[in-house]
């Protein structure tokens, strides 16, 4: 196995799910369109969320470039080793990268200044496979900067990439509607039904289920919540656009003002890195917060 064949096998393996997503999504609008549901706002919020690839991408260019050369240029100049590149090494580094995964995505909802690119993708008020393509310009950064630790494991960067392309390809057929419960993979895989309470705005379905490929990781950090009604989806605060512009930068403008309006650092420094919608004395619980209307968050405690 070699590091060319690596990066092909994750291209197929996105390709794959990217195709899979497409199918669903065709299913998604026919059946729509059949029932009569079919609206000019769902067309617009398929729109507006792939839309938002167009700062992604241009983002990611320099971000992906930049990623290449801190992994290669640490792996080499500060891990004495690595681990060879087999199938079972790389079965291992999906593994650990669904590990990685899980916790960027729950400190992710956690700190307000990752919350200003994540809660882009929360912000749609359907669920869809267009939601699976729905991204903060700058999230890619948080992701690398939470997988350094692979390389200094001894993951070299291919392996790192191969783990974390694939984790994100799996998500892609999680955002629908379309799909009832799985049974018994219920137990183990994120499923759609799991996906769906993740997207959900309701109290009880709050900071639930940040899993990517494996839901193990929230059965066991006591986050997993099953799906029991339908979610109300969205943010928590009454944010509803299609305006491209508004979408991609819809946590900046709040956060600026909390900013502009800060007393002291100390208060600099929890509206930047505190919870989403928590005020800047605040020790306590900060679940209650979310309500606030013109707070920035959906989801401001991990629970």
């Amino acid at each position: 196995m070699t590091s060319y064949s690596i990066m092909q096998l994750a291209d197929r393996i996105e390709a794959a799910f990217f195709i899979i997503g497409g199918l669903i999504l065709l299913i998604e609008l026919a059946e729509a369109w059949f029932k009569g549901s079919l609206k000019v706002r769902t067309l617009g919020e398929v729109a507006v969320s792939f839309s938002t690839l167009i700062p992604l991408v241009l983002a990611e260019t320099f971000l992906l470039t930049g990623a290449y050369a801190l992994y290669y240029t640490l792996s080499n100049e500060f891990v004495t080793w690595t681990l060879p590149l087999t199938w079972w090494s790389l079965v291992l580094a999906f593994f650990v990268a669904d590990f990685v995964y899980y916790w960027e995505h729950r400190i992710a909802h956690q700190v307000r200044l990752l919350w200003t690119q994540h809660a882009v993708h929360h912000s749609s008020r359907d669920l869809n496979i267009a939601t699976a393509f729905r991204f903060g310009p700058l999230e890619g950064l948080w992701a690398l900067i939470i997988h350094l630790p692979m390389v200094f494991l001894g993951f070299s960067p291919e392996m790192v990439f191969f783990g974390g392309i694939t984790v994100l390809a799996y998500q892609t057929w999680l955002h629908t509607e379309t799909i009832g419960r799985l049974g018994v993979l219920e137990r183990v895989l994120n499923t759609p039904s799991h996906h769906r309470v993740h997207h959900g705005a309701d109290a009880k379905y709050l900071d639930r289920n940040y899993g990517g490929v494996l839901i193990v990781w929230d059965r066991l950090f006591g986050t997993f919540q099953a799906e029991e009604e339908t979610p109300r989806y969205g943010l928590v605060r009454d944010f509803d656009s299609r305006n491209p512009v508004r979408v991609w930068f819809s946590e900046l403008p709040g956060l600026a003002r909390d900013l502009k309006a800060s007393r002291n650092p100390r208060e600099v420094w929890r509206h930047l890195f505190g919870r989403p919608g928590s005020a800047p004395d605040e020790t306590g619980d900060a679940r209650a917060s979310n309500q606030v209307a013109d707070g920035s968050s959906r989801t401001p405690n991990t629970g």
